[in-house]
C-alpha cells in the first residue's frame, strides 16, 4: 500500500484503550484533540488525555490529565499541563517551550503551593508525555529511526524509535476482523506515569488516521498491553481491514 498521507491532528477525534497485565484490567485511556487555538500568536491543537485506574485495584491508584498544545506539524509541543491524583494527593505540573529564546520553563504545584521551578537551555523542538503519541503518528511511515528530544517527568531525556515500517494484521476484542497496522519498537529514556519506561512496541493502523491499535509497555508491575476498545473520528472512520 502507497504511503497514507498523515491526517493525525483532527478535532473532535476521541480514542480509548484498556490497558491490562496479564489479562487484568489496570485502568483506561483516552486522547480527545480538542480543535485549534492558538498559543502566544502561534497555530496549535489542544489535546488532552485522561489516565485512570480501575477502581478497586489495591496495588495504585492513578488519575491524571494531559494537556498539549502541539504544533501543527504533530512533531513538537508549546505547551503542556498535567494534574495528577496519586495516593490521595494532587500535583500540578507546566511545561512551557520557548524555542525563540531556547528554553523550557517547568513549574511544579503540590496542594496548589509552588514547590519547584527549572530552566533548562534547549537547541532542538521537544515533546512532551501527550504529543510524542501525535509524532510518532506522524512519523509512522520513515522507516527509519528517530531520536526524539523529550520532556517527561520535569527532565529533558528523548525516545527512540524505529519506525520500520512493516504491515501485520493484529486482533482487538473491538474489532470483528483483523485490522491491518504498522509496527514499530523503541526505547523509552525516561520513566512516566505507571512506571512507563525502557523497550515497547506499537501497531498503528496503516491508512492517513495513523490510529494506535495495539501497544506493549513497561510498567512498575511488568510488560503491559493497551488496546483499542472505541473510536470517535469524522467521516465514520474504522479501523482497515487486513488481508
Amino acid at each position: 500500500m502507497p504511503k497514507a498521507q498523515a491526517q493525525v491532528l483532527q478535532p473532535g477525534e476521541e480514542i480509548t484503550y484498556a490497558v491490562s497485565y496479564l489479562g487484568v484490567n489496570l485502568g483506561t485511556i483516552k486522547i480527545v484533540n480538542e480543535g485549534k487555538q492558538e498559543i502566544n500568536g502561534k497555530p496549535v491543537f489542544k489535546c488532552k488525555a485522561y489516565i485512570d485506574s480501575r477502581p478497586g485495584i489495591p496495588f495504585v491508584e492513578l488519575h491524571t490529565t494531559y494537556e498539549s498544545w502541539i504544533d501543527p506539524s504533530s512533531t513538537s509541543s508549546w505547551q503542556f499541563v498535567a494534574n495528577t491524583k496519586e495516593n490521595g494527593g494532587w500535583t500540578f505540573d507546566k511545561y512551557v517551550f520557548d524555542y525563540p529564546n531556547k528554553q523550557i520553563n517547568t513549574e511544579k504545584f503540590k496542594k496548589n503551593v509552588k514547590t519547584e521551578s527549572k530552566q533548562f537551555a534547549i537547541s532542538k523542538k521537544y515533546n512532551d508525555g501527550l504529543s510524542l503519541f501525535f509524532c510518532a503518528r506522524q512519523l509512522l511511515y520513515a522507516k527509519n529511526t528517530a531520536v526524539i528530544p523529550t520532556m517527561v517527568m520535569e527532565d529533558t531525556t528523548r525516545t527512540k524509535i524505529n519506525f520500520v515500517g512493516k504491515i501485520e494484521n493484529i486482533d482487538i476484542d473491538a474489532a470483528s476482523y483483523p485490522v491491518r497496522t504498522v509496527y514499530f519498537n523503541g526505547m523509552a529514556d525516561w520513566t512516566g506515569v505507571y512506571g512507563v519506561t525502557g523497550s515497547f512496541e506499537g501497531w498503528f493502523s496503516d491508512d492517513e488516521a495513523r490510529i494506535p491499535i495495539k501497544a506493549k509497555m513497561k510498567l512498575y508491575l511488568g510488560s503491559a498491553n493497551i488496546e483499542l476498545t472505541s473510536w470517535k473520528r469524522s467521516g465514520n472512520w474504522q479501523p482497515p481491514k487486513g488481508n
